[in-house]
C-alpha cells in the first residue's frame, strides 16, 4: 500500500510540473492581432505587456500608420491614473552602440487625441526598424517615466515582420 501511495504522489507531481511548464509557454511570444480600422480594412498589429526595471508595467503596441502605409507607430501605454505623460516628449531607444531619439507624434491626429488618455504616447518607429538588420534587444527610455524598458529580440522580430508585410 505504501508503494502505491508513493507512485501516486510521483505521478501527480509530474503532472503538476508539466502543467506549469506548458501553461507558461504562451508568455514568451508577442501577441499579434488583426483588427479593423475605420475603413473596415484589416490591420495587423503587435501587442505586448512588459515591465521596466522599476517594476512598472507598460503595454507596447506597434501598428502601421493609417496616414502613411510605410510607417510603423509605437504606442506606449501606462496604467491609467497612475501617471501623466506630458506632450511633447522624446523616446530614447538604445541597441548596443546605436541610439535613436524619437519625437512624440501623439498630438498629430485630432481623432487620436480625443480618444487617448494622459498615460499614452506615440512615436514613429520606422527609422529604427529600417536601421536594424538583426533582431537585437532594445532599451526604451522615456525621461521622467521609464528609466529602462527592455524590448526582447522576439518582439523586435515581430516589429520587423510587420514592416515587411506592408
Amino acid at each position: 500500500m505504501e508503494d502505491f501511495r508513493n507512485l501516486f504522489r510521483l505521478i501527480i507531481s509530474c503532472l503538476l510540473i508539466c502543467c506549469v511548464f506548458f501553461t507558461n509557454v504562451n508568455k514568451s511570444f508577442a501577441d499579434s492581432e488583426i483588427t479593423l480600422n475605420e475603413q473596415k480594412k484589416e490591420i495587423k498589429r503587435s501587442l505586448e505587456s512588459l515591465q521596466d526595471f522599476d517594476y512598472q508595467t507598460w503595454q507596447i503596441i506597434v501598428y502601421p500608420s493609417p496616414n502613411e502605409s510605410k510607417n510603423l507607430i509605437l504606442r506606449i501605454v501606462g496604467y491609467p491614473g497612475s501617471l501623466r505623460i506630458d506632450h511633447p516628449t522624446k523616446l530614447i531607444v538604445e541597441s548596443g552602440i546605436k541610439n535613436w531619439n524619437l519625437k512624440d507624434i501623439t498630438k498629430n491626429s485630432k481623432i487620436k487625441l480625443e480618444t487617448l488618455n494622459d498615460s499614452v504616447a506615440e512615436f514613429d518607429l520606422s527609422t529604427i526598424v529600417a536601421d536594424l538588420d538583426k533582431n537585437r534587444p532594445l532599451r526604451l527610455k522615456l525621461p521622467g517615466l521609464i528609466n529602462d524598458l527592455p524590448i526582447p529580440p522576439y518582439l523586435v522580430s515581430e516589429w520587423r515582420s510587420l514592416a515587411e508585410q506592408k
